[in-house]
């Protein structure tokens, strides 16, 4: 019987340790929570009952090692992945998408490996860093529903990498400080970004990393950050630490994309109007004069 429950009540980093710690071998499934909108009371405390909603994430395991992790909404495969660790250009990226649209991911590797686009190396450790950042990515949730399935493990084809859940526990908890400082930085990625006026000088002589490149590439106005993270297939941990750096160096600025409403003003125009103070007649006011007077 599978184990359900919700991050709530048991978090990322308890269930990673419990997986360690049993040598568990199977999937752990992770779900949107959908909110009901009904309260209910929980040891004595009162909160709003979830229920399932879509598929998030899905982190395989094997004798208590990390061996595969999927986010919902970004590509996993092979080709999408060494390109977002700049083993492949887009250009490349593009032309094995078209080339091997049939492939699975191993014999994929294969192909490149013998090809000389790619090593054995590269492939290792760009598929090990995709796997991390997944797990780092959900680490940081809080309340979504989870079911965990014995047994249950990634198709054959695809690539796994065995990983010591010990580091990725320690990193994992020292990551979701800095993401709690990320939030609070940046806690709408519905903005967008523009470059500052004397843009040219201060990118002179500036190294930035191939993930800082391709979201410096889609800096526009018209674009938000969620859009831009989308479009370089990043989670929001990754584009809120690339658009951080890049801020921080006075590289780009935060502003508001055409047509996006201002919530405060939405609440401002929500809120009724204050009621005039109704006037007291001239009459009742002179004779509480002549009440006073006669006293």
């Amino acid at each position: 019987m599978p184990l359900k429950g919700e991050l709530r009540d048991f978090s990322t980093t308890q269930l990673l340790n419990l997986i360690n710690l049993a040598g568990k071998t199977g999937t752990l499934t992770i779900f949107q929570a959908k909110k009901t909108g009904i309260m209910e009371e929980v040891n004595g405390k009162k909160r709003e009952r979830i229920e399932v909603g879509p598929e998030k994430a899905k982190v395989s395991f094997k004798t208590g090692k990390l061996i595969f992790a999927a986010m919902n909404g970004q590509e996993g495969n092979l080709v999408a992945v060494l390109n977002k660790a700049g083993k492949l250009t887009d250009d490349q990226a593009r032309i094995i998408r078209e080339r091997a649209k049939n492939t699975n991911d191993k014999a994929l590797a294969l192909l490149l490996i013998n090809a000389n686009y790619v090593s054995q190396n590269d492939v290792i450790t760009s598929v090990q860093q995709y796997i991390l950042d997944v797990v780092y990515s959900l680490m940081s949730w809080a309340e979504e529903p989870f079911r965990f399935d014995d047994d249950i493990l990634p198709e054959k084809d695809r690539i796994q990498v065995p990983i010591d859940l010990e580091n990725v526990i320690i990193e994992g908890s020292r990551r979701i400080k800095e993401i709690e400082e990320l939030n609070q930085h940046l806690p709408n990625l519905d903005m967008a970004l523009r470059f500052p006026e004397n843009a040219k000088e201060k990118f002179k002589g500036v190294h930035l990393s191939v993930e800082e490149w391709r979201v410096v590439s889609f800096i526009n106005p018209k674009y938000s950050i969620r859009q831009i993270a989308k479009a370089n297939n990043m989670s929001e941990i990754e584009i809120r630490r690339v658009v951080y750096g890049l801020e921080q160096a006075g590289l780009v600025e935060l502003v508001k994309p055409p047509g996006m409403v201002d919530p405060n003003a939405a609440n401002r125009a929500r809120k009724p109007a204050a009621k005039p103070q109704p006037q007291v007649q001239k009459v009742v006011v002179s004779r509480l004069i002549d009440k006073i007077r006669s006293i």
